[in-house]
């Protein structure tokens, strides 16, 4: 409860409250009455009421001098709804509310293709998912250490070994729930505020965001369709200063799907080996998923970066386990036992039943063995129908992709047209609600991945989806009448 004090002076000619800037209660004391009730009307329309404490006569004179408080009277205060500034820094990810809202239009009736997320539409592989069964039935249902099981994370530290050339111990190791969250602890561990994370675009929607979560500055490298999306060293060293702390890299890349030749990535080591402050997260959650003639390479097993790499991966994407949450990182002792630390006040072990299923995962051969490889010719042939597709559209320009399950097309030469009850079409956001109300497909406008010419086609779903879904988005499209030059 809230209160205030105030004096009451009271002698032979009158009283006065004192107390109040503007407010004040006099008395009269021939008339023995109150002249005015001012006060106590402001006190009321402030929810406040006065209550007399104690009276106090001075011997010498005739003054009275009396203590009153203002009480609050039982009036709800209003909350306060501010929020931290951190929060209102971030955005929302587009990817996930484009698919909610298609989501919800299927949920209601409504026919839509969605090609926003970036989910494989197979099945979880059988062994993987018995396995998990059965850690249920075996009771492997309890809290696991914070980094992850021993058993798990020796299996990853043999993966590594054997798939990339790259040797770490357990201790090296940091099991999360899933890579996204692998990859915003080692944001959090290694940058302060002022730090700047430097970013190739198109990026990942939130990369960004994790740095500035961070309390960083994201610093965006834009690429060039006509180069396939790949980072020029040279730019990045004319974007390099004092505050250049991370680096992050993703190949197979999502959005483009391009994969970063070892030789390009060599060139960009001998850049970071010149920055002692310089840091890589890479970001290798999609390396199974890779087109021959293109190679994975880890960029930890490029010289002099084992020390400076922090390398992430999970289980997602290759062995279709989005919903199992499971992601790791790996890199010097050092930076994972920091990022341990912060996933110990975050969100603590992984799930028990994920990691046993995790296990069985990496026991299924190199890269994933046979089950691996029949999802990734799948993929492939997909996006060999939309490449050819997509070449058959007028102004179309196409960065085939290398990698991952994504198509980053430059739909760029369709923006100005004017539609008859839509609006002018300004920009890729512009073009997706466009096709989603019109063609009935749920796509990502570039602009949430740094790039607003482009438009992101995820490709994770059955060839038989992905050609109703060309034939609606060629539709719409063929209608459409780029303003001519003047």
């Amino acid at each position: 409860m809230a209160a205030a004090s105030y004096s009451l002076h009271c002698s032979s000619s009158g009283a006065t409250l004192l107390g109040s800037r503007d407010q004040v209660l006099s008395f009269d004391s021939n008339s023995q009455s109150f002249r005015s009730i001012s006060f106590s009307s402001q006190l009321h329309s402030l929810g406040l009421s006065l209550k007399v404490l104690g009276s106090k006569r001075q011997e010498d004179s005739h003054t009275l001098t009396t203590v009153v408080r203002a009480e609050t009277v039982s009036h709800a205060m209003e909350v306060d709804q501010s929020l931290s500034p951190r929060v209102n820094s971030v955005k929302p990810s587009k990817t996930v509310a484009i698919t909610d809202q298609a989501t919800a239009l299927v949920q209601a009736g409504v026919p839509v293709i969605r090609l926003a997320a970036g989910e494989p539409d197979f099945d979880t592989p059988s062994v993987i998912a018995e396995a998990g069964i059965n850690a249920i039935r075996e009771g492997h249902t309890r809290y696991t250490p914070n980094a992850g099981t021993m058993e798990l994370r020796s299996a990853i530290c043999h993966k590594l070994k054997e798939e990339n050339g790259l040797t770490y111990t357990p201790d090296q190791i940091l099991v999360s729930n899933g890579a996204k969250q692998s990859i915003v602890q080692a944001v959090l561990a290694v940058c302060s505020p002022g730090d700047e994370v430097l970013i190739p675009a198109p990026f990942w929607v939130s990369y960004p965001e994790m740095a500035r979560m961070a309390d960083a500055t994201p610093v965006i490298l834009q690429t060039r369709i006509s180069e396939d999306f790949l980072l020029d060293p040279k730019f990045l060293e004319s974007k390099l200063s004092d505050k250049s702390r991370l680096l992050i890299l993703c190949s197979p890349s999502n959005p483009t799907g391009s994969v970063y030749p070892r030789k390009l990535l060599e060139e960009i080591a001998e850049i970071v080996a010149r920055h002692p402050r310089l840091l890589v997260i890479s970001d290798e959650i999609y390396e199974h998923i890779i087109y021959a003639p293109a190679t994975h390479t880890s960029f930890a097993s490029l010289p002099g970066m084992w020390e400076r790499t922090l390398t992430v991966n999970g289980f997602s994407k290759a062995f279709a386990m989005t919903g199992w949450r499971l992601g790791y990182l790996a890199g010097p002792k050092h930076f994972v036992s920091a990022c341990g630390k912060l996933q110990s006040q975050f969100t603590s072990g992984a799930s028990s039943i994920s990691q046993k299923a995790a296990v069985a995962a990496l026991g299924m051969g190199y890269a994933g063995g046979e089950t691996v490889s029949n999802m990734v010719k799948a993929f492939r042939e997909r996006r060999d129908f939309l490449v050819k597709s997509f070449r058959e559209l007028d102004g179309v320009k196409i960065s085939e992709p290398q990698g991952a399950f994504y198509l980053f097309l430059d739909f760029s030469y369709y923006y100005g047209a004017e539609v008859d009850g839509f609006g002018v079409i300004n920009g890729s956001e512009a073009l997706c609600r466009y096709l989603l109300d019109n063609a009935q497909v749920a796509l990502v406008p570039g602009d949430a991945f740094g790039d607003d010419t482009c438009i992101r086609i995820s490709y994770a779903a059955a060839l038989s989806t992905l050609q109703a879904a060309v034939e609606r988005i060629k539709k719409c499209l063929i209608t459409l009448r780029p303003p001519v030059p003047v």
